[in-house]
């Protein structure tokens, strides 16, 4: 970890990432005061010109000098660590400058990114009569009254020269001069700012296509990037290229010329992927201004979630080739928009748990034996409790859930922050029937999500971050050694639903999935609470609209709370039957009949545990 410790406990991840950007919030001006200093931000510490695991906060500097060369430039020695809540963090320092990426040259060749469309669609040409050519971002409404617009940079839409109201042409003036005959609409919002460099503009004149050009995707959701996220765009003059989050909590200075001068814009930085790099070496140039950067999936797809607004590249003789884009959420919040059309507001308004029928085939949630009903904890005269996107059933002499169902929708899933989510009992049910921090308190006993929080933050920015919330009772929590998520073998059981996203063409991106503990009567006692040392877990989806699922096993041996053999965990695949038969559950009888791995390969003689996700035989 690059924070060190200077005298309390090393943070968590998500804490010292947290932390960081509360410090550039605070502090980042300060430093971008000093003419020399383009940027400051949080990466990955380059050694060599490569980067490192080790995480910094890291400032580009027009040009980079020798100690006895920075009284001549007007500038001073940036720190070689900064104290971050009460931590020293590292600082890296590379040459780098900016430039908004609107300047652009001439084309011999016109393509229909450059010409008038109608469906209008992101990746087009646009901008704003006075100012050459942008792109169209995607498709956004109205908070209020859900009127469609336009998004895309501040110096696309709006410029040094433009005024509220005036027109928007596309494409861009400099693509088809004709302007009288291209107009799309009018300004209507913009801001240019910390939060963004952002406008949008009313469709008026035009029919629009919400699905980016080339990618075939239209964005409904917004997320937030991490270090090493895959990206996509879909851009006015490099179309199509792919890039990888570097710098995230970025703040850059940009001279955007007029009454505006050089302003602060936050963001993040993407450089290129090198497992797709463009041909030229470009992944954005003049005109890309106004991209929408997006996430891409496991397969190398585009999502539907957007990652950010493309707004500058690398100044000139920069040879580093990288890319800038604002966050979408505060872009949406400065302008009061939304992705969400307004008859898909109402739709998504009240979430209501597993849904059975998410995949167009039912599929029940596991049913209890007339045993375990006995022993189920009632919400309302029901044994099914619902949160955002999930459903379960819990125990009440084990204090942990029977099961947890929950579905996926790949296309769609966000990335959230969970710093400051705190883990709490849920208060519709008796304290005394669930377990919390009672339990993990000065010990090696971790809390361990059983619907994993990855998986269920998707859906209208609302529903996501209630999904986000509700993943953290204590019902959906499991205990496991702090050891267990550096365990290899056992690391594989949390990317059971990323392996099958990455290695098959599941229909429509959907997945069901149920997991849980499994109870045995010899469960050691800590605590006074009987710790499950076996788990399962029945993934189902469907493949050319053929249902198929698979069933895996973990077991878990906590034989020794103090010292913990990493090799005790293993990871088995086992047939649907097998886990009814150790979990006392019911399993609907479509998915034993989509259970078409053959029962004498997974139950036979000498089976052995998944070395990795290629062992995994999704059919």
């Amino acid at each position: 970890m690059a924070a060190r410790r200077t005298g309390k406990a090393a943070p968590a991840p998500d804490e010292l990432m947290a932390a960081l950007r509360r410090f550039i919030r605070a502090k980042g001006s300060d430093f971008l005061r000093d003419d020399n200093v383009s940027s400051i931000g949080v990466g990955y510490k380059q050694r060599d010109g490569k980067p490192t695991k080790e995480i910094s906060v890291q400032f580009t500097v027009r040009r980079k000098a020798q100690p006895e060369e920075l009284e001549a430039l007007g500038t001073t020695a940036l720190p070689p660590v900064v104290v971050v809540d009460g931590f020293e963090v590292p600082t890296d320092v590379l040459q780098r400058q900016y430039k908004a990426d609107f300047r652009v040259v001439s084309e011999a060749a016109a393509v229909d990114r450059k010409t008038r469309i109608d469906p209008i669609a992101p990746g087009a040409s646009v901008g704003h009569v006075k100012v050459s050519a942008g792109t169209i971002g995607c498709i956004v409404y109205d908070k209020v009254d859900g009127t469609p617009y336009v998004l895309s940079n501040w110096h696309v839409l709006h410029g040094p020269d433009g005024e509220l109201g005036e027109d928007v042409v596309q494409p861009g003036k400099h693509d088809d001069n004709r302007v009288d005959r291209n107009r799309l609409g009018r300004l209507v919002r913009s801001y240019l700012g910390k939060a963004g460099d952002c406008a949008i503009a009313s469709i008026e004149d035009r029919a629009y296509d919400a699905n980016a050009i080339e990618l075939d995707v239209a964005v409904t959701q917004i997320g937030e990037p991490e270090l090493g996220d895959k990206v996509v765009k879909s851009g006015r003059t490099t179309g199509v290229t792919h890039g990888v989050v570097r710098r995230v909590d970025t703040l850059v200075k940009i001279d955007y010329g007029g009454a505006e001068g050089e302003q602060e814009i936050g963001g993040f930085e993407i450089g290129v992927d090198p497992r797709n790099a463009p041909a030229d070496g470009e992944i954005s140039s003049g005109g890309d201004s106004g991209a929408a950067w997006i996430f891409k999936l496991g397969n190398g797809r585009p999502s539907k979630v957007l990652a950010g607004l493309h707004f500058a590249g690398e100044g000139g003789g920069d040879p580093d080739e990288h890319a800038l884009a604002c966050l979408p959420r505060s872009v949406f919040e400065k302008l009061e928009v939304t992705l969400d059309p307004p008859s898909v507001v109402v739709a998504q308004a009240v979430p209501t748990g597993y849904d059975a029928d998410f995949l167009g085939v039912r599929v029940d949630a596991p049913a209890l034996t007339d045993a375990t009903k006995d022993d189920a904890v009632l919400l309302d005269g029901s044994e099914r409790i619902d949160y955002t996107h999930f459903s379960l059933a819990m125990s009440r002499s084990r204090k942990f859930a029977l099961w947890v169902a929950w579905n996926i929708d790949g296309g769609a899933l966000k990335k959230l922050d969970r710093s400051g989510i705190p883990f709490v009992k849920d208060p519709r049910l008796p304290a005394d029937v669930q377990t919390g921090d009672e339990l993990y308190k000065n010990n090696r006993l971790d809390r361990g999500h059983i619907a994993r929080r990855a998986d269920l933050i998707w859906g209208t920015a609302a529903v996501a971050d209630k999904a986000n919330t509700d993943s953290f009772f204590f019902t959906n929590i499991t205990p496991q050694m702090d050891d267990f998520n550096q365990s290899a073998k056992a690391g594989l059981w949390g990317r059971l639903e990323d392996a099958l996203f990455a290695d098959v063409e599941v229909d429509d991106l959907r997945v069901s999935v149920s997991g849980g503990p499994v109870f045995n009567a010899d469960d050691r006692v800590f605590r006074t609470v009987a710790l499950p040392r076996e788990f399962w877990k029945v993934i189902t989806f469907a493949v050319d609209g053929e249902l198929r699922t698979r069933a895996f096993l973990l077991t878990q041996n906590l034989d020794q709370l103090e010292a913990l053999d990493l090799d005790e965990f293993r990871v088995f695949q086992v047939g649907v039957a097998e886990v009814e038969e150790r979990t006392g559950l019911v399993f609907p009888a479509v998915l034993h009949e989509a259970d078409t791995v053959g029962v004498e390969v997974l139950e036979g003689a000498g089976r052995g545990p998944l070395a990795g996700v290629e062992d995994i035989d999704w059919g």
